[in-house]
């Protein structure tokens, strides 16, 4: 599998295993989780994404590794701050990184997420403001608590590096990005729609290009996530959701998508992975796989290398991005 730079934590693998393992997108039984990080590995995934909230993700590495992960794979992990009372962002961070360390029975973690969505000072979101509070971080909180207590975390040895998840309000993301202390990998939406989904909770436009080349003009790492956009980009969603999920919308949108698949002769799946890897300023693309068979799919892709430009224009040429994008 090729390799790439990620930032200060190095040289990693293209492909990372994410969060599908822990039982939350379908079914799949434990037996199967473990296996599939085994796989991962044997297959040269040498990064694995993981988070408190992705339900047993973190317990099965764990489980799987024993405490003796492999020479060279490393581990990420997240906490979703949100709005903390005054003071106490260090706490919360340390607390969440003990947390998932004894979860995977781990004496560091490579690289440590904020999950928060971040936003401006005073910002009133389109879509969930009367739950900012949970699932969103301001920037001055940003700035005065969590990157002391990140620099703090790194000083103590218990992460290696730090990041953000980058899917909040766009203009917040790159406010971030231009800060004096800037984190070392940056996660954003990687998708041939270039949607967040169910995600996106303000009413401008996503931006993701834009911020993963703003990432890459600081030197920062950059993570591509959602490359299937919640199974909206795939053959058929593994879940029930309402018709007004946006993710069930955009995978109604996405029709077209299927259909130039179906004349590829190729699974909808392993062309919008394909897609993701093919992107300039990505380093990193990370799976939602939750079996070997989705795995197998994905590292095949890799595999095969990135799209021609006719390819990838084709698949443009679609019109799934928004206007602009």
């Amino acid at each position: 599998m090729r390799t790439t730079k990620l930032g200060d934590l190095g040289e990693v693998s293209r492909l990372s295993l994410g969060g599908g393992i822990g039982q939350i997108w379908g079914e799949t039984p434990r037996e199967e989780a473990l296996a599939t990080l085994h796989a991962a590995v044997e297959a040269g995934i040498s990064l694995i994404d993981c988070a408190p909230m992705y339900n047993n993700a973190e317990r099965f590495i764990g489980e799987a590794f024993e405490g003796r992960p492999p020479p060279g794979v490393r581990f990420t992990t997240k906490h979703q701050l949100g709005t903390p009372q005054p003071g106490a962002a260090t706490a919360a961070l340390e607390a969440s990184v003990d947390a998932s360390l004894a979860a995977m029975r781990l004496s560091r973690i490579d690289l440590f997420f904020l999950h928060s969505n971040l936003h401006r000072d005073g910002y009133a979101y389109a879509f969930g403001e009367s739950a900012k509070a949970q699932f969103s971080t301001a920037l001055s909180i940003y700035a005065e608590e969590v990157i002391p207590a990140m620099e703090a975390l790194k000083a103590k040895g218990k992460i290696g590096q730090w990041g953000i998840t980058g899917i909040g309000v766009p203009e917040a993301v790159l406010d971030a990005l231009a800060l004096p202390v800037l984190p070392s990998v940056v996660q954003v939406i990687a998708n041939l729609m270039d949607s967040p989904g169910a995600l996106k909770r303000y009413a401008e436009p996503a931006r993701p290009r834009e911020i993963a080349r703003a990432a890459k003009a600081a030197g920062l790492g950059v993570m591509g996530i959602r490359a299937v956009q919640a199974g909206a980009l795939t053959a058929a969603v593994d879940r029930e959701q309402s018709p007004n999920n946006p993710d069930r919308r955009d995978f109604e949108r996405a029709a077209p998508f299927r259909a130039l698949c179906a004349r590829w002769g190729v699974d909808p799946a392993y062309a919008a992975h394909r897609y993701a890897l093919s992107l300039p300023d990505f380093d990193v693309v990370v799976l939602g796989v939750k079996n070997r068979s989705e795995l197998s799919l994905c590292v095949q892709a890799e595999a095969d290398g990135p799209y021609s430009e006719a390819e990838m224009a084709e698949i443009d040429a679609l019109g799934l991005r928004p206007p602009g994008s």
